[in-house]
């Protein structure tokens, strides 16, 4: 009886995957590309991200007509609600039942990490635009994925450095208690050293706080005379509105290490201004990035921030190794994206690395005051770009285990 038993459910499983196996070819079949937008619809995040980053890939489709390689694109979408398990979830059942080849976006370096797992075991192609932690290229890459818009290396080298020369020193840090705000953290403290300058201590604070009297207090007693907000969102937001309200910037320097555009006009220019912080996009920054951005702000009634211009500069050189090499197997593609340089209004001569750094140029951005802005989006003022290969992570630095393995 018990080997009936086990006979039986081996029949089961076979038929189960013979089953999974053939509504996969069929899906392939299909005619159909299908791109997964995973994002934060509904938290702290939701105004960088979410629906403007669905917005920005339907136009990266658009632009090349709604078709690649033979197959029309269609846009998929869902909410993450910054949960790593939620994710993990829908990332499986779209690839596994949906059909779904390509995943980008996934803002949230927790929820990014977690979906990178996934895509490295489907071997499906992750393009990465709102996540920060620079992990995600180090010790935790991925041979299909792209990390495409910043990292926390970059964000924090370029103001460290910028803040430090101008005898910005020492530090403390406050810091988002996820792994965004760690390695934002730890990055931001190596550049800070290495330029000469001095880290006196830390606090970190749980995700989506309200609530940082406690936390500014303690930046205040430590004698440091700058203060690095390791944090974004609604975090960032608040920790700079509630510095204000105690006078911390009269006696320590608030540094931004992670500024999105929709954080400034939330927050205002009275408390926003004179910020410095490192970008990868600024909407008004040159022609390419304003024409974009109008075509944007006709949709989505906002300029885009970084993080949405990324999106549609990831999924544009994605579609354009898919139609050279009329395929969207994952090794493939990827090979045909790290050999093409990116060129387009995000980025010129961008290279996507061994490691799936999209390198690319950064820009060092100071917030305008009041009596500077000329309108609700006339936010930033630039000082200088920092060249892609000063702005990221060397390499050979990184720790990625795929090096030198593809």
């Amino acid at each position: 009886m018990l080997k009936v038993m086990v006979s039986l459910a081996r029949t089961l499983l076979l038929l189960g995957a013979a089953i999974l196996f053939a509504s996969s070819a069929a899906r392939a079949q299909d005619g159909v590309l299908r791109v997964g937008i995973i994002t934060d619809m509904s938290g702290q995040y939701a105004d960088g991200n979410g629906t403007g980053s669905v917005i920005s890939a339907q136009m990266a489709a658009e632009e090349i007509g709604g078709m690649v390689a033979g197959r029309k694109i269609e846009i998929v979408s869902a909410d993450h609600q910054n949960k790593p398990d939620v994710a993990v979830g829908i990332v499986r059942n779209w690839i596994d039942n949906k059909g779904v080849d390509v995943i980008a976006e996934g803002v949230n370096s927790a929820v990014a990490l977690a979906i990178q797992n996934v895509t490295r075991e489907k071997k499906k192609i992750f393009l990465i635009s709102g996540s920060g932690s620079s992990d995600l290229t180090g010790k935790q890459c991925s041979p299909t994925s792209v990390h495409w818009t910043y990292d926390t290396y970059a964000s924090s080298n370029a103001t460290a450095k910028a803040v430090v020369a101008r005898g910005g020193t020492p530090w403390f840090f406050l810091t988002a208690d996820y792994a965004f705000g760690q390695a934002l953290e730890r990055d931001a403290s190596k550049a800070v050293n290495a330029a000469g300058g001095k880290v006196l201590g830390a606090v970190r604070h749980p995700f989506d706080t309200a609530d940082f009297s406690s936390f500014l207090l303690q930046a205040q007693s430590s004698t440091a005379k700058v203060l690095a907000l390791a944090n974004a969102g609604s975090d960032f937001r608040n920790a700079v509105a509630q510095a204000d309200e105690f006078n911390i910037r009269g006696s320590m320097q608030v540094v931004a290490l992670q500024v999105t555009l929709t954080d400034v006009p939330a927050l205002g220019l009275a408390h926003a201004h004179d910020l410095l912080f490192t970008d990868s996009f600024y909407w008004d920054r040159t022609p390419e990035t304003r024409a974009f951005a109008q075509e944007f702000f006709k949709r989505h009634d906002a300029m885009p921030t970084a993080y949405q211009a990324g999106v549609n500069s990831a999924l544009r050189h994605y579609f354009k190794a898919v139609a050279a090499t009329n395929s969207v197997d994952a090794e493939t593609v990827m090979r045909q994206m790290r050999k093409t340089p990116v060129n387009d209004f995000f980025a010129e001569n961008g290279v996507v690395r061994e490691d799936g750094r999209m390198v690319h140029d950064m820009y060092l951005m100071r917030i305008k005051k009041p009596e500077e802005s000329k309108g609700k989006w006339d936010l930033y003022e630039y000082q200088t770009t920092v060249p892609g290969d000063q702005a990221f992570r060397p390499l050979a630095e990184g720790g990625c285990p795929y090096i030198g393995k593809q």
